[in-house]
C-alpha cells in the first residue's frame, strides 16, 4: 500500500514555494516578516515530517521503504512513474536535507536584504529538488528533481551573490548541465533495455532499483555509460580535474547559499555514484575503481594544498571541501564495506562541519566586511562564544577522535587500506594537511593580541546565533560518540550494492 509520508515531505516545500508568491505581503525589509516566517514555518514543518521516516524506517530491510508510485505519463515503450523510497543508502541524506534546509530559512535573513520573496521562493523550490534527488525510484523522476535543483542555486548565486556571482553562476550552470546532459543520453539508453519480467517476458521500465537488481548490460556498453553517469557526479562531487567551478560558487554565494552548496548540494555527485554507478555498471566499476581511488586521492592532497594557499577565510573551507569530498570517491571505490560505509558517513559529517564553518564566517563578516584572515587576530577576546563554535567546528572538519569527522574519515582510510595500501598512505597525508590549514586559521582569527582596532568592538554571538548553530554541534557529537546509530540504517542497503559489484568480479 503507497504510503503518503514521502510525497508530503517531497512537496510540501514545493506548496510553500507557491505560498510565499501569492502572500500578499511586500518582498522588502520588515514587510517580508510574513514571508519569512511563513519559509521558517514550512521548513521546520518539513523536518519535522522526516522524523516520522526516520522512526518508521527499519534498518533489518535492504530494499525500499514507504514507498508511493502513481503513473505520471507514457513514453513510447515505457511508463514513467512518480516513485519515491527511501532505503538506507538515501535515510540519512534525507534527514540532512531537512536540518540543513530548516537552519537556513532561520539564519539566512540577516545577510538577505533585498527581494526576500524571489530569495524563499527560490530556496523552498531548491529542498523540494534535493529531497525529489534522494526519494526519486524512477530515472525520468530523478532527472527532473535534479534539474529542478540545478536553477534555484544559478539564481541565488546570481542575484544575492558577490562582485563577480554572474561569472560564478553561469560556470557552475554550465560545468553542471554538461554532466546532466551526458547522463541524460545515458538514462535514455538504459529505459531502452529490456528486463526479464515474472513471466519471462521482456519488460521495459524506467524503475532505478530494478535495474540496479538485473540489468546485464555488456560490459562494452557499460563502460560508455558508466562514464556518461560518472563524469556528471563527478563534476557535481566536484572531484579533480572538474573542481574549479566550486570555489567560485562558494566564494560569490551569499552564506545560506554557501550553506547549502556544501551541506546537501554537493553530496547529491557522491550518492550518485553509489547508487547509480556501482550496481547497474559493476563490470565497468571494477574496472575503473583503481582510477577513481587515484583521482579521490589527488582531490584530497590537491585540495588540501589549496586551502593552505588561501588568506580569504570563506575561500579555505570552500577548497576544504575538494578534499573531504576526496576521501568519499576514495571510500566508494575501494569496493568494500568499510569503504562504503565510510563514505556515507563522512557525506554526512561533512554535512554539518562545513556548513557551519560557513555560517560562523558568514556571521563574522556581518560584523566586520571583511573575509581577510589578516584583518582578523585576537578576536577570542571579544567573541568567547564564537571562539567556542569556531574551534568546535574547526576539529570536526579535521577528525579530532570523538567528534564527526574522525569516524568517516577513518573508516574511509581502513576500507582503502584493504585496496589499495599505496593510495592510502598517500590519502592519509591529507588529514595532517587538514589539521594544519584549518588550526593555522584559527590561530591567526583568534589569538595573540588584537592588531586590528576595529576588531576591539566586535560583538559576541546572540542567542539566536548560537540557536542556530546547536543542532550542527549536537550531531557533531552524536555522530563522534555514537556511529552506529547511522552505520546501522545504511548496512543492509549498502552490502545488497556491495553484493551486485562483487557478484561481477565472480563472473
Amino acid at each position: 500500500m503507497d504510503s503518503p509520508l514521502l510525497p508530503i515531505l517531497t512537496f510540501l516545500p514545493l506548496l510553500g514555494a507557491i505560498l510565499v508568491l501569492v502572500l500578499p505581503a511586500r518582498g522588502e525589509g520588515e514587510a517580508a516578516t510574513p514571508l519569512w516566517r511563513l519559509a521558517q514555518g514550512i521548513g521546520l514543518l518539513t523536518f519535522l515530517v522526516s522524523i516520522p521516516v526516520w522512526t518508521g524506517f527499519d534498518p533489518d530491510v535492504a530494499g525500499p521503504q514507504l514507498g508511493f508510485s502513481v503513473p505520471w505519463f507514457h513514453l513510447n515503450y515505457v511508463d514513467v512513474r512518480m516513485s519515491l523510497a527511501v532505503d538506507g543508502l538515501s535515510i540519512l541524506l534525507v534527514m540532512l536535507t531537512t536540518l540543513i534546509m530548516a537552519v537556513v530559512f532561520f539564519s539566512a535573513r540577516s545577510h538577505v536584504g533585498r527581494r526576500d520573496r524571489e530569495f524563499l521562493f527560490w530556496l523552498l523550490l531548491m529542498e523540494c529538488g534535493m529531497l525529489g534527488v534522494f526519494l526519486a525510484t524512477d530515472f525520468f523522476v530523478f532527472y527532473v528533481f535534479w534539474e529542478v535543483m540545478l536553477i534555484p542555486l544559478y539564481f541565488v548565486i546570481g542575484i544575492w551573490g558577490g562582485a563577480r556571482r554572474l561569472y560564478a553562476s553561469i560556470k557552475f550552470f554550465l560545468y553542471t548541465m554538461a554532466g546532466s546532459v551526458l547522463m541524460l543520453l545515458a538514462i535514455i539508453w538504459i529505459t531502452g533495455m529490456p528486463l526479464a519480467g515474472a513471466d519471462g517476458r521482456d519488460v521495459f521500465t524506467s524503475d532505478i532499483l530494478a535495474h540496479a537488481a538485473q540489468s546485464n548490460i555488456p560490459p562494452e556498453i557499460q563502460t560508455w555509460l558508466f562514464l556518461a553517469f560518472a563524469v556528471a557526479f563527478l563534476i557535481k562531487v566536484p572531484a579533480f580535474p572538474f573542481h574549479t567551478w566550486l570555489p567560485d560558487a562558494h566564494v560569490e554565494a551569499p552564506t545560506s547559499g554557501s550553506v547549502v552548496l556544501a551541506g546537501v548540494l554537493l553530496k547529491m555527485g557522491t550518492y550518485g555514484l553509489i547508487r547509480f554507478c556501482l550496481p547497474i555498471f559493476p563490470d565497468a566499476t571494477r574496472f575503473f575503481a583503481p582510477w577513481l581511488m587515484l583521482i579521490g586521492v589527488i582531490g584530497i592532497v590537491y585540495g588540501a594544498w589549496l586551502a593552505w594557499a588561501q588568506s580569504d577565510m570563506k575561500k579555505l573551507v570552500a577548497y576544504s571541501s575538494i578534499s573531504h569530498l576526496g576521501y568519499i570517491v576514495l571510500g566508494t571505490f575501494a569496493l568494500n564495506a568499510k569503504g562504503l560505509q565510510g563514505s556515507v558517513i563522512q557525506m554526512v559529517s561533512h554535512g554539518v562541519a562545513t556548513p557551519a564553518l560557513f555560517l560562523l564566517v558568514g556571521m563574522v563578516y556581518e560584523r566586520r566586511h571583511t573575509r581577510a584572515i589578516a584583518d582578523y587576530g585576537g578576536v577570542a577576546k571579544v567573541m568567547p562564544r564564537y571562539a567556542f563554535f569556531l574551534v568546535l567546528a574547526t576539529l570536526a572538519s579535521v577528525g579530532l577522535p570523538g567528534l564527526s569527522g574522525f569516524i568517516g574519515e577513518f573508516t574511509i582510510l581502513l576500507g582503502s587500506f584493504m585496496a589499495n595500501s599505496w593510495l592510502t598512505a598517500v590519502a592519509a597525508l591529507g588529514v595532517v594537511f587538514g589539521a594544519v590549514y584549518m588550526l593555522s586559521m584559527v590561530r591567526r582569527v583568534l589569538f595573540g593580541p588584537i592588531r586590528n582596532e576595529e576588531n576591539r568592538g566586535l560583538k559576541d554571538l546572540s542567542a539566536r546565533e548560537c540557536l542556530v548553530l546547536a543542532p550542527l554541534v549536537i550531531l557533531f557529537f552524536w555522530i563522534g560518540v555514537s556511529p552506529t546509530t547511522f552505520t546501522s540504517r545504511t548496512a543492509k542497503t549498502l552490502a545488497q550494492i556491495q553484493a551486485r559489484v562483487d557478484a561481477s568480479g565472480q563472473r
